[in-house]
């Protein structure tokens, strides 16, 4: 029987490329960390303690800031707020759901959502929920906002917008999803008229936000090859929007894409496998492909500036961006920083033996990173 999702969350050390007798050989292995010259020094500011973590699933419940707070949650419903200068718990509740979600904060709300289907609006003021909405099924990807909805994207391929007011379901869209994806969705990107949204089987629609009726849709990336894991071509990042009105798209076993984001029109591609969300940096985009290799790239042809290829295999996260560097956890629990002009590794430190999967939140030279057990590191850049 064909398993509903490949579950690749493991960054590349679960996408298999044979095996030997009962050995199976991961296709990037991790190559083992060398000496450099630090030029970067990471200080630890302060530490807490986030419930149990994410879990065994390592569920992506990435933390969020706003202004002063930074929020977090553990899979078993744990929400708590924390100070972003000292670390000071200012309030935690347990939520009595099974949080699956990265976390979204904003004008004075935090929303998540359950592997139940249940997407919550809570108080950034005290933790209390103001509202429960179902969605069809469960969420992975963090719920985003403009300034009337939340539109939040489900593993089944709907797309849910709510009243951010209320709750209350405006309007849903469906598309059609592959026997097998990657573990996961992407997360749409939103702002106020549409809604830009990628999917498993290789497409990326907008949508029109007052009805959820498509404008344009456009495949970024074709089926190809004979088994299932080659024929995967999800586009699971989040699409990139920049100022001037271009989106940035990566898909997996397919192309990086840049479009123009009215009519969706191609204006450049070039073949990049990646399930990761891009960061765009001026005329830089910075690209983690599924080997690991980081990418600096000429955002308006799509030229390589440069590559490191230091941290293959590694199951490093999506990048964050700090003070000048790229910043990248590890399946091992390092952290590590690289030069954004000119790619070299200047930091690296260990935060926690148990791994980090999820993406570190970044405010200027500040850095919180939330291991896989549930340690909330938080670093300064010197």
């Amino acid at each position: 029987m064909t398993p509903r999702f490949l579950i690749a969350a493991m960054a590349g050390l679960a996408l298999l490329a044979g095996c030997a007798g009962n050995k199976v050989e991961p296709q990037y292995p991790p190559k083992a960390l060398v000496s450099f010259e630090e030029r970067a020094e990471l200080s630890s500011a302060w530490s807490q303690r986030v419930g149990r973590g994410l879990g065994r699933a390592a569920y992506p419940i990435a933390p969020a800031r706003d202004g002063d707070t930074l929020f977090a949650a553990d899979e078993r419903g744990r929400l708590a707020a924390f100070d972003a200068d000292d670390g000071d718990r200012r309030w935690q509740v347990d939520l009595e759901v099974p949080v699956s979600s990265a976390l979204t904060a904003v004008a004075g709300d935090v929303y998540l959502a359950t592997r139940n289907g249940e997407v919550l609006a809570v108080s950034q003021r005290d933790g209390s929920v103001r509202w429960r909405a179902r969605v069809p099924s469960e969420v992975l990807a963090a719920p985003q906002p403009n300034q009337q909805l939340l539109v939040v994207q489900s593993v089944d391929g709907s797309v849910t917008a709510l009243d951010r007011a209320s709750g209350d379901e405006r309007w849903t869209y469906t598309a059609n999803r592959p026997s097998l994806t990657l573990r996961g969705t992407g997360t749409p990107t939103v702002i106020d008229p549409v809604t830009f949204a990628g999917f498993a089987n290789g497409r990326l629609v907008t949508l029109d936000n007052r009805s959820g009726q498509p404008l344009w849709e456009r495949r970024i990336a074709v089926a190809q090859g004979r088994s299932d894991i080659d024929r995967l071509v999800d586009l699971a990042g989040q699409p990139v929007l920049a100022p001037d009105g271009r989106l940035f798209v990566t898909s997996f076993n397919g192309r990086l894409a840049a479009l123009e984001a009215t009519r969706g029109e191609p204006l450049w591609d070039r073949e990049l496998s990646s399930y990761h969300t891009p960061v765009l940096v001026g005329d830089f985009l910075f690209v983690v492909d599924e080997a690991g290799h980081v990418f600096a790239l000429d955002a308006n042809s799509g030229s390589e500036i440069w590559r490191n290829t230091a941290l293959e295999g590694r199951a490093i996260t999506a990048p964050a961006f700090a003070a000048g560097n790229l910043v990248f956890g590890d399946f091992e629990g390092y952290l590590h920083l690289i030069d954004a002009r000119g790619g070299e590794l200047v930091g690296r430190t260990r935060v926690d033996r148990s791994g980090i999967s999820v993406r570190p939140v970044t405010e200027g030279n500040r850095i919180h990173v939330l291991a896989n057990d549930g340690s909330l590191e938080t670093l300064d850049i010197q």
